[in-house]
């Protein structure tokens, strides 16, 4: 399917790894113009040429910020003054007590997941509106719904995306620009596969072994029964940012595994 993306361009945070990268990828093979994200800038130059090798498509440039610096997020969009695709991808995400998580920690996830978003959806969502088409996604969690018990702040700043892409999306009306969530379930990124490696190593079980337990006693309302790949979430984004998804708008969208023991 063509999603008519070669006209495109698209900024995705956080995107040197994991879904982000994906997102990433999957756009460039689509034929848009992808700027890629990261905290350092070697790295993000390394994940650049590696992104153009594999896609073959040469419009794929990079800018580093860090989002917990707003010095730099302003940078950002100062030397990116406009763009067609927003995917807010950048998180930060820590297991602890509850009653261990203070305040500087509560404002650093904030910080970091929900105001990003923000502020550059800030940056860009008027310009689309002028153009009368434009795509802002925010990459949520599961955890948004299900708020994991081990990380309570977390799961508070996935919910908080939520309301912001909705509340955002009720000021496009009758525009070409459309605002969504896109929800992914338990998916194995790098971090994530090195976490389930090292279980199995410290176990003396197997990785297949460890993501078998995984959805059973920690994931067990999964229907899926195993970890998603980071393509799979990016094949929904693709999608949601392309023009042929122009119907689709203020949704929350799941690509949980099954995980929401929900229809709604």
């Amino acid at each position: 399917m063509n999603l008519k993306l070669n006209d495109k361009t698209a900024l995705v945070s956080g995107s040197t790894a994991g879904i982000g990268y994906a997102i990433a990828k999957s756009l460039a093979n689509e034929g848009a113009a992808v700027y890629v994200n990261g905290r350092n800038q070697a790295k993000v130059d390394e994940v650049v040429k590696k992104l153009i090798t594999e896609t073959g498509n040469d419009k794929i440039k990079g800018i580093a910020a860090d989002f917990s610096d707003v010095k730099q997020i302003d940078a950002l969009i100062s030397s990116l003054p406009e763009v067609d695709i927003l995917v807010n991808n950048v998180g930060i995400f820590e297991p602890k007590p509850f009653n261990e998580i203070p305040d500087a920690d509560w404002l650093r996830f904030f910080e970091v997941n929900v105001l990003s978003g923000i502020r550059l959806s800030r940056a860009y969502f008027d310009k689309m509106l002028s153009k009368n088409w434009g795509r802002i996604i925010f990459i949520s969690s599961e955890s948004a719904y299900q708020i994991p018990e081990e990380m309570i702040h977390y799961g508070t700043t996935k919910t908080a995306q939520i309301a912001v892409a909705r509340g955002l999306a009720e000021l496009t009306k009758n525009a070409g620009v459309t605002v969504n969530t896109v929800l992914p379930g338990p998916t194995l990124s790098e971090g994530v596969g090195d976490f389930v490696e090292a279980l199995a190593k410290g176990q003396g079980l197997t990785n297949a072994e460890v993501e078998k337990d995984f959805f059973i006693n920690v994931r067990g309302t999964s229907l899926l029964k195993r970890f998603i790949t980071t393509d799979e979430i990016a094949n929904l984004v693709a999608y949601v940012a392309s023009p042929l998804s122009a119907a689709t708008n203020g949704a929350t969208l799941r690509a949980d595994g099954g995980v929401i023991k929900t229809a709604f």
